[in-house]
């Protein structure tokens, strides 16, 4: 092992949740485009695939696994056999369809679980983790164990309601005090900054939490052109002004500080993760 493989190796993956307080706002777009920009940047990248109920990242990678964490936590398979290579040398994890909640696994399970992830061959500087919409316990599992949030937000009203919901909820149930916002299909910088100052001032009225406006994304054409052409737009279309904008975002994450509780690799994620499904927490919204 060289010097700088073995500096890689030593640092700690970051993860970060991408989530939203509502559906239709662009969240899989944005987990996808960030993670492609990421690994393009030369980053290890790992993209999760935990929207359970509604996985669709292979589908708009034009990707087809055969396997899935299902068939990992069943013993029929190691994480690497399920790991499906995309853009850039993306490794993606597609999503296990039919388990709701990591909870349901037994303690042998998730032992399993936390061993596959630690024995991935070549180790990761991000794992990206598209969660589903909403405030589900799974969603807020994915998140609680996280290092960063990024909450992703529109123009659209029930956007910024559901995501301080998401938000009020997070910082009750596991006192997380900073979430990251990512303005997306917005209109011009101007609108975006206004959008994002309209959830700042209700979180700064209401909570004890600190909003970190990430990036925004600009309402283009382009994404959708991608989308039907199954491709992630910084790789479809990188001179867009969406494409460049997620470039941008990239290479804004890569400079976030890693916390000072990262652990080295990514167990600690599934670890953080089953220990607080198992904990049953109940929170008042």
């Amino acid at each position: 092992m060289n010097g700088a493989t073995h500096f890689r190796a030593m640092q700690p993956t970051r993860v970060i949740a991408v989530t939203s307080g509502k559906g239709g706002v662009g969240k899989t777009t944005v987990s996808i485009n960030l993670a492609v920009a990421l690994a393009s940047l030369g980053r290890e990248v790992v993209l999760l695939d935990a929207d359970l109920g509604l996985a669709n990242v292979d589908v708009l990678l034009g990707l087809s696994p055969a396997r899935t964490l299902t068939d990992v936590i069943a013993g029929r398979c190691t994480l690497e056999d399920v790991l499906v290579t995309g853009p850039a040398g993306l490794r993606v994890v597609p999503a296990a369809s039919g388990i709701q909640h990591m909870a349901e696994l037994s303690e042998h399970e998730r032992a399993g679980l936390i061993t596959a992830f630690n024995q991935l061959e070549r180790a990761a500087d991000f794992m990206v983790v598209d969660t589903a919409a909403g405030i589900a316990a799974n969603t807020l599992d994915f998140c609680d164990a996280s290092h960063e949030v990024l909450v992703v937000v529109t123009d659209d009203p029930a956007s910024l309601t559901d995501a301080y919901a998401t938000i009020k909820v997070l910082n009750q149930r596991s006192r997380r005090n900073r979430f990251r916002v990512l303005v997306n299909m917005a209109q011009d910088d101007q609108v975006a900054r206004k959008i994002y100052r309209r959830l700042l001032e209700v979180t700064d009225r209401y909570l004890d939490v600190a909003l970190d406006l990430a990036g925004v994304i600009p309402l283009d054409g382009h994404v959708r052109s991608a989308v039907r052409r199954r491709q992630a737009l910084v790789e479809a279309d990188p001179a867009s002004r969406a494409g460049q904008a997620f470039k941008n975002l990239a290479a804004t994450t890569d400079k976030w500080p890693i916390p000072r509780w990262a652990s080295g690799r990514m167990e600690f994620f599934v670890e953080r993760m089953t220990r607080m499904e198992s904990l049953g927490r109940v929170v008042n919204v």
